[in-house]
């Protein structure tokens, strides 16, 4: 495991740490690369019910790492167009793997969130911040556009207009704003974050994975499918669900007014 990226896997709950704390968990090729295996990696291990990620350090991840890109600049103009398009390539793919997982995804966030630290936190399906954490698009303050489906998941999270005013005036947006816009779930004081992301992601594991699976993937079909192709693929799931052993336990456990245990 590159050590820009770590991983751990503990009672089916994973957690992707971006691990560059010196400089702000900025994004760098290898960490691109990193992203992009280990979501992979997550996609195909079946025994991980839930991802979280999160930043090593005080901060998420400040955007992408401006020492990198000024690297760029110094390589002929044909190796820093082939440059910056593969790294922005698998950045996008990252992007890509992360939303089509079938486990719920969980953005856990302190400090500074910026550039493709934002298009993550959008990406992922649920999100939980520190009161200290604080959101920047910053993109256009270095003359480029956005990366990472930010353009497609940041609207999608706060509205046009408000994607727009994070992207085109560098609107900052604290916690409590962010969770206001619908950018983030929950706000919780900076000493509680690892507590609270945990109680959150052990409430996905002990679901059905079933059911969790399906629900994603209806949320993500619904940005793209006219009602009645999205009620056939409800349709089509719930009878998937119905006929699982899940469905049997959760109705007993529900008549017998205790907890499921689920496969």
């Amino acid at each position: 495991m590159d050590e820009v990226i770590t991983l751990e896997i503990f009672d089916s709950i994973a957690t992707l740490t971006l691990n560059r704390p010196k400089a702000l968990n900025a994004l760098n090729r290898e960490m691109a690369e990193g992203l992009n295996r280990v979501f992979r990696e997550i996609e195909r291990n079946r025994s991980v019910r839930c991802l979280i990620i999160t930043g090593a350090g005080d901060h998420f991840m400040a955007g992408g790492d401006i020492r990198y890109f000024q690297q760029c600049l110094a390589l002929p103009e044909r190796e820093r167009e082939a440059e910056v398009n593969s790294v922005i390539g698998i950045v996008n793919d990252a992007a890509a793997v992360l939303r089509r997982l079938p486990q719920p995804a969980i953005a856990s966030i302190r400090g500074n969130v910026a550039g493709f630290g934002m298009s993550l936190v959008a990406a992922c399906d649920l999100a939980i911040a520190a009161d200290n954490a604080r959101f920047t698009q910053a993109y256009t303050q270095i003359a480029t556009t956005p990366d990472g489906g930010n353009t497609f998941f940041l609207p999608r999270a706060v509205g046009l207009k408000r994607a727009a005013e994070l992207s085109l005036l560098n609107r900052s947006l604290d916690a409590e704003t962010a969770l206001a816009w619908g950018l983030i779930n929950k706000v919780v004081a900076n000493d509680a974050l690892e507590t609270e992301t945990a109680g959150m992601a052990r409430r996905i594991r002990q679901g059905s994975v079933q059911a969790m699976a399906g629900v994603k993937s209806l949320l993500n079909a619904s940005l793209q499918n006219p009602l009645e192709q999205q009620l056939q693929l409800e349709q089509a799931s719930f009878l998937r669900c119905a006929l699982a052993a899940d469905f049997r336990e959760g109705l007993d456990a529900f008549l017998e007014k205790r907890r499921p245990e689920f496969l």
